[in-house]
């Protein structure tokens, strides 16, 4: 069972247009995966579990569909947290905040701050994340200390203290990072699936599972 697992959750709008409906319906449905997947990896033995929400590359969608987006983020994060004190997940909402508004940002420092003391497990949502940014941050962080080395970059990125990226799951059928964790994906298995996200199951799940569990992990070395 992988450590670390983090989905690119792709596929909300897609779903909702074949059915006719507005990609904020899809967006809705989207969420609501969010509380099955994560209490399925979870109980599978998955240590922290880090989900693609909004990136911030998302803020040049329509207006519109970005202010539905942040509007159901501030009504879930309730929800979620709820759940993650009762089961006793850490969730943390991770990326830039300078961009969201003071009422946004007051409601993830008062449901995060919930579950703060939690260690073992971590749910972790990115909102205004970019991959590059991320490293950017580390780096200029590292610099600060007087060396940027990878272990002051490393200590400095968003998922430090969490174990090491060990699997990518990416529905709806594209083949690319999209700037998702791109240091921890340095080594980190990769699985591509057409399933859109709202249609991805615990099954779904499970198979990204089996197929990371066949693979030889070498690290650059030469395997047996």
């Amino acid at each position: 069972m992988p450590a670390h697992v983090g989905i690119v959750m792709d596929g909300n709008g897609r779903w909702a247009e074949k059915r006719g409906k507005k990609r904020s319906y899809g967006h809705k449905f989207g969420s609501e995966n969010v509380d099955r997947i994560a209490e399925h990896a979870f109980s599978s033995g998955v240590k922290s579990l880090t989900l693609y929400a909004f990136s911030s590359e998302n803020w040049a969608r329509p207006e519109e569909e970005v202010k539905e987006l942040m509007k159901l983020l501030a009504q879930y994060l309730k929800k979620l947290t709820a759940k993650a004190v009762k089961k006793q997940i850490r969730l943390n909402v991770l990326g830039r905040k300078d961009r969201l508004s003071a009422e946004l940002v007051a409601v993830i420092d008062k449901y995060t701050g919930k579950t703060a003391a939690f260690t073992e497990r971590n749910l972790n949502i990115l909102v205004d994340y970019g991959g590059r940014g991320e490293i950017a941050h580390a780096a200029r962080a590292a610099a600060a200390e007087g060396a940027i080395t990878e272990e002051n970059i490393e200590k400095h990125l968003y998922t430090a203290g969490q174990p090491p990226l060990d699997l990518i799951i990416r529905t709806g059928g594209e083949i690319r990072l999209s700037n998702f964790l791109l240091y921890q994906a340095a080594y980190a298995e990769l699985y591509f699936t057409d399933v859109l996200w709202p249609d991805f199951d615990e099954a779904e799940f499970d198979k990204a599972v089996e197929s990371f569990s066949k693979r030889k992990r070498r690290y650059g070395k030469i395997g047996c």
